[in-house]
């Protein structure tokens, strides 16, 4: 079952059980997965829709730390909510130990030396880790082990 299929059924069975946060949480995910389909005109795959929901999971962080910031526990509650239904949807992250033998092995094919080398070693980490891991802490990963090597 594709991811968008998942979130259909789990739009159904929301609007069957009268979950009425849970039903906004989902529908607003569909809106952004239809609105991009319509800007782009195409149907999109897995992959794409996990690119959708990585921005969205990342405006929600950035968002729940704006909040908490201002002292408005109210829409942390709001925003952590909807990021747990984001989440729910994200493949399963990589552990810290899986990410670091993904990056090795990255930097080991590219036969990357120095962080001039960064860029090639990213390019073959984008396609391995969307969606499973935050590309800046991979970034920051990457940049410290060429630094130092």
């Amino acid at each position: 079952m594709s991811i968008k299929d998942r979130i259909q059924s789990d739009m159904k069975a929301a609007m069957r059980t009268k979950s009425k946060d849970r039903l906004a949480a989902i529908r607003f995910i569909w809106a952004a997965i239809k609105q991009r389909e319509v800007d782009e005109q195409v149907s999109l795959n897995d992959a794409q829709v996990i690119n959708v929901l990585e921005r969205m999971n990342k405006q929600h962080r950035d968002s729940i730390a704006q909040y908490q910031k201002a002292g408005r526990d109210d829409l942390v509650s709001k925003e952590a909510f909807e990021l747990e239904i984001i989440q729910a949807y994200l493949p399963e992250a990589f552990s810290d130990a899986e990410l670091d033998a993904i990056i090795t092995d990255a930097i080991a094919t590219t036969g990357a030396q120095s962080i001039r080398d960064m860029g090639k070693v990213m390019g073959i980490l984008k396609e391995k880790v969307q969606g499973r891991a935050d590309m800046a802490v991979v970034s920051s990963r990457v940049k410290s082990r060429l630094s130092s090597g």
